[in-house]
């Protein structure tokens, strides 16, 4: 027998999102900084529910995504905090409802955190990462068992009733934020249902093909030369090549010509070697005087758990993040204990 999807809220959480809703006029969504898949895709599934409604919708993100991400339809309508801060202030300063997507904390938001504390707008958090702050919003959909905050959308989008208006390109958006969070649906992709939720989309028209390719193939020569250099000459490993490690420096990224987004999956890299367990990457920021950290496990290596003791971080068991204060070096010796203190579970 086929599984059939569970529902994704009660009738009465239904209700109350319905309230919040209808009276509506001008929606802010909003992401989390430095926007990915996920991110975007969610925003633009949900932008189009609701524009369908007859709401007027501005997608606000911190700062902008990956170039490999600009394919996608509608993205070239989002506003970016860090470029066009008039337009953001005055989207958020308007609003009488805020959506917050795929983030669990305000402080994802780092600069455009007070324009959502200040806004007098209703709040709503919609994502899937652990323990979300929900004092910040006035509903909360958190659903840290689900794949991806795309899968959320689709499964609201669907409770709500309106799957059938859903369009070829609202479906390509919130495919390619679960294919990405899920790395092409290789990690957190164990249910079942979401091939049920994988298979409604396709319904509508996708090339789920195409848009792997648009994701994982679009990249320049310059990155995977770039590629090629980490894994050469940057990579280390420890505790018996269970765990890794590899840095990139802002003048390592201006000699390979590095553009936003190029650092995408290096992380993953390291662990098609045997045995590996977990992957660190270290990336100084171009932006801002901190480092970037990225986590990547297999099995059951508390990725999260590090993130949040050692990298002022969080996120998933597989995949989480954080950043550490300048510079470069200190950030490698925190890694490293880190591994060191839990070389247990490696």
């Amino acid at each position: 027998m086929l599984p059939t999807l569970t529902p994704i809220l009660s009738d009465k959480e239904l209700f109350q999102l319905m309230a919040l809703i209808r009276p509506s006029h001008k929606v802010v969504i909003c992401g989390h900084r430095s926007p990915d898949g996920d991110a975007l895709g969610s925003a633009l599934g949900w932008a189009e529910y609701l524009k369908n409604l007859g709401k007027y919708v501005t997608i606000v993100m911190p700062n902008p995504f990956p170039d490999f991400l600009y394919w996608l339809p509608g993205s070239k309508q989002v506003v970016f905090h860090s470029l066009h801060n008039e337009r953001a202030c005055k989207a958020f300063a308007e609003a009488d409802l805020i959506f917050c997507l795929d983030f669990n904390a305000i402080s994802r938001l780092q600069d455009m955190a007070d324009l959502v504390r200040k806004a007098r707008a209703t709040r709503v958090i919609i994502d899937h990462h652990l323990n979300p702050e929900a004092e910040m919003a006035d509903m909360v959909i958190s659903r840290p068992q689900m794949c991806s905050t795309s899968e959320i959308i689709l499964r609201l989008i669907d409770a709500l009733g309106a799957y059938e208006d859903l369009s070829h390109a609202g479906a390509t958006a919130l495919y390619t934020g679960m294919m990405t969070d899920t790395g092409g649906f290789t990690y957190a992709s164990s249910n079942p249902e979401i091939y049920l939720l994988i298979s409604m989309l396709l319904s509508k028209g996708i090339d789920k093909d195409k848009i792997y390719r648009n994701v994982f193939y679009s990249f320049s020569e310059n990155r995977l030369r770039l590629m090629g250099y980490i894994l050469h000459e940057k990579l280390q490993f420890y505790e018996n090549h269970k765990a890794s490690l590899f840095t990139m420096t802002r003048a390592e990224m201006k000699e390979f010509h590095f553009i936003r987004g190029d650092a995408e999956g290096l992380v993953n890299l390291p662990l098609q070697v045997r045995g590996m367990r977990l992957s660190i990457s270290l990336r100084e920021d171009t932006e801002k005087d901190v480092v970037r950290v990225s986590l990547r496990s297999v099995d059951d290596f508390p990725c999260n758990k590090m993130a949040e003791q050692f990298f002022n971080g969080g996120g998933h068991l597989n995949a989480s993040g954080g950043e550490l204060p300048f510079p470069l070096e200190e950030a490698v010796k925190t890694a490293e204990a880190a591994i060191q203190a839990y070389k247990d579970l490696l």
